[in-house]
């Protein structure tokens, strides 16, 4: 006897079925196309939030497609114990963007932050000769570096933290742009610095460039590793391939991922060169990471980014785009504390909860995310055009006019 189909809603399968561990909104999403996304009613949506940073081209770029499709019909997975032409072609792109060093290749932003901690153990057993000793790690008050033990124990918020601990030892907190901060909880056991370039789930916080720099200077006066997370503000979302570019600085390790894939998981680490060799055969690994899809994924990204000229046009595009919001913190004052950020990688800071406004935006077709301190984080593809911008700010004007009235 065959078994009748029981027709269920999507709502309906995720209550029934998908761990509840997400405030989801009530949105089915089914299409995307650029800068817009449909849900299953066939309402189109202004899609600013880019998955969380991750869909740099936006949405099916005709590029970006037909590489996952041409390499989906040759060659999907291989383990790292082979070699392939994309993971090393890949690695060598992202070389030439840091400067010399060596990529490791993972699948997400918190396995990058992982392998970066452990980097930071090899470093600190080759600096004090023995293990268990040099562990200290120098993180930033309200930072995020994900959410496995090692990146969930350098991101001291008590939403992250609650219910897991104990959390992995050595990590210390300084405030985020305040070098003496950083410098007083430098000792003998001091290990490395972990900072984002620019904050973004604790509410678009960017490091100013006398503090990164200042950052570099401590770390090699202390022989200290400087490792950057770029996770969420790299890939171009600043204007630069990496944001810490505007400061001028060099790291030794730099954690990517989410844009760098276009949509398709992958995720990295640079090493410099003078530190590579702390990971030897059978330090770390990964069974799915840098296969030859995801790499085909993000040669295609940065294909698209340079023949594009991607880069030029997020900087272009964006400084008018972000005058045009300042301007709220005129006409809302009293919804509208600060704007803040770089490139399309903005955080409009409310003087109450986000939250009714992200609804209300959603509602006028403009989906966007929200972050800590009453933050709306707004988050264009960089193929975004000058008319999507201005359609965005016209939608953030209407919503900020009917919560005045």
């Amino acid at each position: 006897m065959t078994p009748s189909i029981v027709r269920t809603s999507t709502a309906e399968l995720y209550d029934a079925n998908v761990l509840k561990n997400y405030a989801r909104a009530p949105l089915t999403l089914v299409r995307g196309k650029g800068t817009q996304v449909w849900d299953d009613a066939g309402n189109s949506y202004l899609d600013f939030t880019s998955g969380i940073a991750v869909s740099a081209l936006g949405h099916c770029h005709p590029h970006w497609v037909a590489a996952i499709q041409r390499q989906a019909g040759e060659l999907i997975h291989v383990s790292n114990l082979y070699r392939h032409p994309n993971q090393g072609e890949l690695a060598r792109r992202l070389v030439q963007r840091a400067g010399p060093g060596r990529v490791f290749f993972c699948n997400s932003g918190g396995e990058a932050d992982e392998a970066m901690i452990k980097l930071s153990r090899l470093h600190g057993v080759a600096k004090s000769g023995q293990e268990g000793k040099c562990i200290k790690v120098i993180a930033a008050k309200n930072a995020f570096h994900g959410r496995m033990f090692g990146g969930m124990s350098a991101t001291p918020q008590e939403k992250i933290q609650k219910g897991f601990r104990p959390l992995v030892p050595g990590f210390v907190f300084g405030e985020l742009n305040n070098l003496q901060s950083f410098a007083d909880l430098v000792d003998a056991d001091t290990a490395a610095i972990l900072v984002e370039s620019i904050q973004g789930e604790s509410g678009i916080n960017p490091c100013t460039p006398e503090f990164l720099r200042g950052l570099r200077q401590l770390c090699d006066r202390h022989n200290l590793l400087l490792m950057l997370d770029e996770v969420q503000c790299g890939i171009g979302r600043t204007g630069k391939f990496y944001a810490f570019e505007h400061a001028g600085v060099l790291p030794d390790a730099i954690a990517m991922a989410k844009g760098l894939g276009g949509g398709f998981p992958i995720g990295a680490v640079w090493i410099r060169d003078r530190f590579t060799d702390l990971f030897t055969p059978g330090s770390h690994g990964t069974t799915f990471g840098g296969t030859p899809l995801a790499c085909a994924a993000g040669l295609a990204v940065l294909d698209v980014i340079e023949r594009e000229s991607l880069l030029e046009t997020v900087t272009k595009r964006s400084g008018p785009w972000i005058a045009e919001l300042t301007k709220f913190t005129t006409d809302f004052a009293s919804q509208v504390l600060a704007v803040r950020g770089r490139g399309y990688l903005v955080g409009i800071q409310l003087a109450s909860d986000p939250a009714p406004y992200v609804t209300a935006l959603r509602e006028r077709g403009l989906l966007v995310v929200s972050a800590g301190g009453n933050v709306i984080r707004v988050l264009p593809p960089l193929v975004a055009t000058t008319d999507e911008l201005a359609k965005s700010v016209e939608i953030f004007r209407a919503v900020f006019e009917a919560k005045r009235a």
